[in-house]
C-alpha cells in the first residue's frame, strides 16, 4: 500500500471519526496499523525478565474464613504466652507476625543449609502420618533453653548443641505449644510427636498441597529482644477450627454442591507444557544428526512461544526467565485476552 493511499484512508477516517464525534487519536491509530501493512517483521532478541513473584499463589481460605483465622491466632498468641509464663516463671509476651499461605514446593525445593540446624516438633491427628510441626530455629532454640534454665543473665550460644537437659526442656515448651494451638476444639485436636528432631524435616508433601504458616515472636515483658518461631500446617486440617465443614449434612442447596464442585476443579492440578516450535523429520534425518547439526524449525524469531494444556494451545507468550529457571510471559490467550 502507497503512502498516498494511507493517506487519503487515514483522511477518509479521519473525517467520519469527527463526524462521530469520535477522537481525533482514532486518525492516528488507523495510520499506525496502515503503515505497520505489509512491513516485514524483524528479528527481536529482548530477553524479558519475568517478576519474581508466583503467579499462581494459594487462596486456599475464604474472606471470612481468614476473619477466623485472624481471631485463632490472636487467642493462639495469648495462650501461648501463658504456657512461656508458665515454664520460664517470667512474665512473657507472644505476638503474631504473619499468617501466610503456601504451597509446598517452597519447602520441599529449599536447599538444606548446613550451618543451620533448627528443630521441629511433628504434629498430628493420631491417624496417619504428621500434618503439621513446630519449626523452632536454632538461634530461638538456644535462646528458649536458657530462659527455661532461668538464665536470664546468661547469653544464648546458638552455635552450640543443647544438652539433653536443655533439649528435654526445649521439648516440653514445644509440645505445650502444640497443644495450644489445637485449642479448645475437640475437632482438630493435633497431638505432638514423641520428640523434638534436629534438622530432619518431618513432613510428606507434594507440590501443590496448600500449607498455613504462623510466624510468632516471644519476648520477656522486660526486654526488648525477642525470638521467633512458628507453626505450619497444612490448610486442609484448619478446617476445622476455621468453621468450614460446619453446615450439616443434608443441608446444602444446590448452588452450595455446584460451588463445591467448581472449587474442587479449580484446585485439581493440570500439566502446562510450553513448546517453542517443532518440525518434522524423516527417519533418515534423525539417524543422521550429530552434535552441533543445527535443526530448523516450523516458527519464525518473532512469533510467541505456546503453553498446551491437553494438546490443545491456551496461551502464547514470549521466552523469559524467572528465580534462575526458564518461564514464559504470558501475552494472550486463544481467546482473545492480552495481559
Amino acid at each position: 500500500m502507497t503512502d498516498r493511499v494511507a493517506n487519503n484512508l487515514g483522511r477518509e477516517s479521519s473525517g467520519v471519526a469527527s463526524r462521530r464525534l469520535v477522537p481525533d487519536v482514532l486518525s492516528e491509530k488507523i495510520n499506525q496499523l496502515l503503515a505497520a501493512v505489509g512491513s516485514e517483521p524483524t528479528e527481536d532478541t529482548t530477553q524479558i525478565e519475568a517478576a519474581e513473584y508466583d503467579w499462581h499463589e494459594p487462596h486456599y481460605f475464604s474472606a471470612e474464613q481468614l476473619g477466623e483465622l485472624e481471631n485463632f491466632t490472636r487467642k493462639l498468641a495469648a495462650a501461648a504466652a501463658e504456657k512461656f509464663t508458665g515454664f520460664c516463671h517470667s512474665r512473657f509476651e507472644v505476638t503474631v507476625v504473619s499468617t501466610t499461605q503456601h504451597f509446598a514446593d517452597e519447602f520441599v525445593s529449599q536447599p538444606s543449609d548446613s550451618e543451620q540446624r533448627p528443630y521441629y516438633l511433628p504434629f498430628g491427628t493420631g491417624q496417619g502420618p504428621p500434618c503439621g510441626l513446630l519449626g523452632v530455629p536454632e538461634q530461638t532454640a538456644a535462646i528458649w533453653a536458657t530462659q527455661l534454665l532461668g538464665d536470664s543473665e546468661a547469653e544464648a550460644d546458638s552455635g552450640r548443641d543443647l544438652s539433653q537437659l536443655e533439649e528435654s526442656l526445649l521439648s516440653d515448651l514445644a509440645s505445650a505449644l502444640v497443644e495450644v494451638f489445637s485449642g479448645p476444639s475437640t475437632a482438630c485436636a493435633f497431638h505432638p510427636a514423641g520428640r523434638i528432631l534436629r534438622r530432619q524435616w518431618p513432613l510428606e508433601l507434594q507440590g501443590t498441597e496448600e500449607l498455613c504458616k504462623i510466624s510468632f515472636d516471644a519476648k520477656r515483658a522486660d526486654s526488648e529482644s525477642s525470638s521467633r518461631a512458628y507453626f505450619l500446617v497444612r490448610c486442609s486440617k484448619l478446617e476445622a477450627l476455621l468453621g468450614r465443614n460446619t453446615q450439616a449434612a443434608g443441608e446444602f442447596s444446590a448452588d452450595d454442591i455446584s460451588s463445591a464442585v467448581l472449587n474442587h476443579l479449580q484446585q485439581m492440578p493440570l500439566a502446562v507444557t510450553a513448546r517453542l516450535a517443532s518440525t518434522v523429520l524423516t527417519f533418515e534425518e534423525i539417524m543422521d544428526l550429530q552434535v552441533d547439526d543445527i535443526v530448523l524449525l516450523d516458527k519464525r524469531v518473532d512469533q510467541p512461544v505456546e503453553l498446551i494444556l491437553d494438546g490443545r494451545t491456551v496461551c502464547y507468550g514470549w521466552p523469559a526467565k524467572c528465580a534462575g529457571k526458564y518461564a514464559v510471559a504470558v501475552t494472550a490467550t486463544t481467546h482473545g485476552d492480552t495481559t
